[in-house]
């Protein structure tokens, strides 16, 4: 496996394999890689000639006073990982090397950002898109991967990217959990021990979402409400927000008559983290 830092070689490297004829794909990541990633790698690895995955801690994606300092990295670590699953290429910039000085263009989603981690992060959306157009441009990928644990990011890219016409296929597979449920994160590993077992309370949660849509429940407000008295049952927990959307276009919704999507966020100290369950009435 090459690792490449600097994004006109990995561009024009790109460039030679298409014209080879090889199918790309691309796992963009911000490192320290769990079973989730590795899910993502090995699909990838399944479904393409060429693999390349980008690890990059994307600074214009953190607000002021969030945890991009203190955010896990494991570069030499993630290195053996992917060559093990037979990863290709891993490119992993600087951003000096992505933002160089003078940079001035951002990509920026409307309708789809502005609730969710969207209301909560201010900008955060915008530097996901403008990174992953970047990743876009200089990569050419076939089919780009991301999980499910990170749905509202899954659907703002499909919309950049059909809007951008970027002309790829956007792959989201299922969030890869703990064996008490808990979604797989990079920042579980900011969790202490108390922490991390409180924090089992949010699949919890979601399972109790799952369970009164399915007995015939159809209202977004009672559904929400026995969310947040699930979590709330757990002292550690505080709650970001939880809310009920359609899917697609990730709009509130008040009754529930076809698939929804239960999703939240919440701090234990000083860690936060989100989950979400796709939900069809019955």
């Amino acid at each position: 496996m090459q690792t490449i830092d600097d994004p006109d070689t990995i561009q024009r490297r790109c460039e030679s394999l298409r014209r080879e004829g090889k199918t790309i794909g691309l796992v963009p990541t911000m490192g320290a890689f769990h079973e989730g990633h590795v899910s993502l790698m090995r699909r990838a690895c399944a479904e393409n000639d060429i693999v390349i995955v980008s690890i990059f801690v994307n600074p214009i994606q953190f607000g002021r006073g969030e945890d991009f300092d203190s955010y896990p990295r494991d570069l030499p670590g993630d290195l053996a990982q992917a060559e093990q699953i037979g990863v290709d290429l891993m490119f992993a910039p600087s951003a000096q090397a992505i933002y160089p000085k003078g940079f001035q263009t951002y990509v920026d989603v409307t309708e789809l950002t502005t609730g969710l981690c969207g209301a909560s992060r201010p900008g955060h959306f915008r530097g996901v898109t403008t990174v992953v157009a970047k990743l876009f441009n200089l990569v050419m990928p076939h089919r780009a991967y991301f999980g499910q644990k990170d749905y509202q990011q899954s659907v703002v890219v499909r919309r950049m990217a059909a809007d951008l016409n970027c002309n790829l296929e956007i792959v989201v597979l299922p969030t890869v959990r703990e064996p008490d449920g808990l979604a797989m994160s990079s920042r579980n590993t900011r969790l202490t021990p108390e922490q991390r077992r409180a924090a089992s309370v949010l699949y919890r949660s979601l399972r109790c979402a799952d369970e009164q849509v399915r007995a015939g429940e159809y209202s977004a407000k009672t559904v929400l409400e026995e969310v947040r008295r699930t979590i709330e049952t757990e002292p550690l927990a505080r709650i970001d927000y939880v809310a009920a959307c359609d899917p697609e276009t990730l709009q509130p919704l008040d009754y529930i008559s076809g698939p929804v999507l239960i999703a939240l966020a919440a701090r234990f100290g000083e860690t936060r983290l989100i989950d979400n369950l796709l939900i069809t009435a019955s």
